[in-house]
């Protein structure tokens, strides 16, 4: 893909963004081919607001859902459209005013220079933006990024739960986007399904802005329903990555160290609970077996974490 003749389309999902949308678009730069407006079923006056900005811009293409999807569901309409454009990259760029278009160009680069398939915003490389971030995103970010980060298998991911990305149109055409979740867990489930298409992610630092947009997004659903989802994602890709699709060092720390790890601790449990019950002392032998069988368990257990967190997708 030659930089100076990509083709690049920017999809903004759009969902009760009237006082923000105008402002959005206008910012985009000039060298944008397309801007995909993905109206999510909008209660306000949003539907008509982007039909008026396409009627006067021959880039804005206007997709209307007659029912709710969610963010997932909006950018997948939105990515589809930018692949029957021929769109060498999309762009998602939220409708709310909170990503900066000025960063656009820099976060394009590492696609457009081949060093990666998808590259995302950093928000946490600069302090000064990570305190301007509200308090209660601060402390989920924190939480969730780890979650995801070993969900996902891109360890050397930061601040995995940011939306600004850009994605090249062949990781596009070879996710599932079955497997792609339409609301909230719509950037997690992406990042975990980019693993399964090797595609190489690289960071690019950038400020957030903050204003007076409200989030739509529930702090008790991320609680309750985010773990379980990147629980499951985990378990998923160890079972594809390291026994289906390879077979490798870490497949053996794997298989030697968790029933180790395991047993170690039920041998050692039920034993402590037996000759704690008899009010006996147990015999040395009773305790070295289970201690050596969780350290070492564990230690190969720490083994397979370690190799995991240097096998993520790198170009070649």
């Amino acid at each position: 893909m030659k930089s100076n003749h990509a083709h690049i389309a920017v999809v903004i999902p759009c969902y009760k963004v009237e006082n923000h949308i105008e402002e959005v678009v206008t910012s985009i730069p000039e060298f944008i081919e397309h801007i995909i407006l993905v109206n999510d079923c909008s209660p306000d006056s949003t539907p008509t607001l982007l039909d008026t900005l396409a009627s006067k811009n021959p880039k804005i293409k206007v997709v209307h859902h007659t029912k709710n999807k969610g963010v997932g569901g909006a950018m997948i309409s939105g990515f589809q459209k930018a692949l029957e454009l021929q769109a060498d990259i999309a762009v998602k760029l939220d409708g709310d005013g909170q990503m900066d278009a000025h960063y656009l160009p820099t976060l394009l680069h590492p696609i457009l220079k081949e060093k990666a398939d998808f590259a995302k915003g950093n928000r946490f490389k600069d302090h000064l933006a990570i305190r301007q971030m509200p308090l209660i995103r601060r402390i989920g970010n924190i939480g969730l990024s780890f979650l995801i980060k070993a969900a996902s298998g891109y360890w050397n991911v930061f601040d995995p739960t940011n939306g600004y990305i850009a994605i090249n149109k062949e990781t596009l055409q070879a996710l599932d986007w079955n497997r792609i979740h339409q609301r909230y867990f719509f950037e997690s489930s992406l990042l975990i399904e980019l693993y399964h298409v090797n595609a190489v992610i690289e960071d690019v630092p950038m400020k957030a802005k903050y204003g007076n947009e409200v989030s739509n997004l529930s702090v008790t659903k991320t609680l309750f329903e985010f773990p379980p989802k990147l629980l499951k994602a985990f378990i998923r890709r160890i079972l594809l990555k390291y026994f289906l699709y390879e077979f490798n060092i870490a497949s053996i720390y794997l298989i030697s160290g968790l029933p180790l790890l395991l047993f170690g601790i039920y041998y050692g449990f039920t034993n402590f609970i037996y000759y704690a019950s008899q009010r006996i002392e147990a015999p040395t032998g009773t305790v070295i077996i289970p201690t050596l069988m969780i350290t070492l368990g564990f230690q190969l257990l720490l083994s397979a974490i370690n190799f995991d967190i240097g096998n993520y997708p790198k170009k070649q």
